[in-house]
């Protein structure tokens, strides 16, 4: 029996495995042999409409997964951590994740969680922490990020982009949509961030 989503999470652990970092490697190190799949309903949201024109912002290492991700997207479960009281409609409607794995993900993983954020041109996730620390890698360019008390600095696609426990940080898109990796560890996986 083929396992739903299985060339994803292929995908997804190749790119990162690829990249031969001590950091990305930590992460990775909570990914213990196989992770059972979980079967999750489909659920739709409004920021799929950005996967599609994503694909103009990638670079050659990251389009690949990236493609992967636009053509799986559709039968994923996504979800959002906010309500339109936190962050406003136009936010929802501009935002999303999937997560691939982790406690409520595609696949079981205890100790890691990982997948993908979604945000539409023009947004701006504001500050927010977390203690899980957590890993981005875009898989476009244009998104401008910061932590901490440092400016927004625009991140090329393939960047690795790293938050400690607790640290504010916060992205801003222009023109382009960010779809990017995370992984989360070292706090609860399905904890809700807190907006500053």
């Amino acid at each position: 029996m083929t396992v739903q989503f299985a060339e994803l999470l292929d995908s997804f652990l190749s790119h990162l495995i690829s990249r031969r970092d001590p950091l990305v490697q930590r992460f990775l190190g909570g990914l213990s042999g196989a992770m059972r799949s979980r079967l999750l309903p489909t659920r739709r949201l409004p920021c799929e409409r950005h996967l599609a024109p994503a694909l103009a912002y990638a670079d050659g290492p990251t389009l690949p997964l990236l493609r992967q991700f636009v053509q799986d997207g559709p039968a994923l479960n996504w979800g959002q951590t906010y309500s339109a009281t936190d962050l406003g409609r136009d936010f929802l409607d501009n935002y999303g994740w999937v997560e691939l794995f982790g406690t409520r993900g595609h696949f079981e993983n205890d100790l890691v969680a990982g997948g993908f954020l979604v945000l539409g041109p023009n947004t701006l996730y504001p500050d927010h922490h977390h203690l899980a620390e957590e890993l981005y890698v875009p898989l476009t360019g244009g998104t401008e990020w910061h932590k901490g008390d440092a400016e927004f600095k625009e991140q090329a696609a393939g960047a690795l982009i790293h938050h400690a426990s607790d640290v504010n940080h916060a992205m801003r898109t222009a023109d382009a949509p960010l779809v990017a990796i995370y992984l989360w560890r070292g706090g609860p996986l399905a904890a809700k961030s807190t907006l500053s």
